[in-house]
């Protein structure tokens, strides 16, 4: 996982119900905790843009839901501050879902507009994105 070259505004807390973007059979998942987050005393993790998390899928088929699955984001509704100086924000919040930790998407398709931030922390999201902003 390499480091992003971004000022990524952390806008998705534990709890948040996002977007699954891809077609792997979830629709909707609900953030458990994230990745390398650490806060202090009675904060709670959140994720931004190519964060990876765990979360439980809330939508989608039947064999898929309840599970607990991999993930990152991929767009984020918050802007955030890229090194040019230029201020991204997305319209809707979006994830892809993994296989497992090591960043290998689940589905073979990603629906609509992926972060540049996203596909250079996740080479093979990069791979499968359409559109890249």
């Amino acid at each position: 996982m390499k480091a992003v070259k971004a000022n990524i505004t952390k806008s998705l807390p534990v709890g948040a119900e996002i977007l699954a973007a891809d077609n792997s059979g979830a629709k909707v998942v609900k953030i458990i905790s994230v990745y390398g987050h650490k806060t202090s005393k009675n904060r709670y993790a959140a994720a931004g843009v190519s964060d990876l998390f765990v979360a439980s899928v809330i939508k989608g088929s039947p064999e898929l839901r309840g599970k607990v699955v991999y993930g990152t984001v991929i767009r984020q509704r918050k802007e955030y501050l890229r090194k040019e100086g230029v201020r991204i924000a997305f319209e809707d919040n979006a994830a892809v879902i993994f296989k497992d930790k090591s960043g290998l998407p689940k589905g073979t398709l990603i629906k609509g507009a992926v972060a540049k931030e996203a596909c250079e922390r996740w080479p093979d999201v990069a791979k499968l994105a359409n559109i890249i902003v």
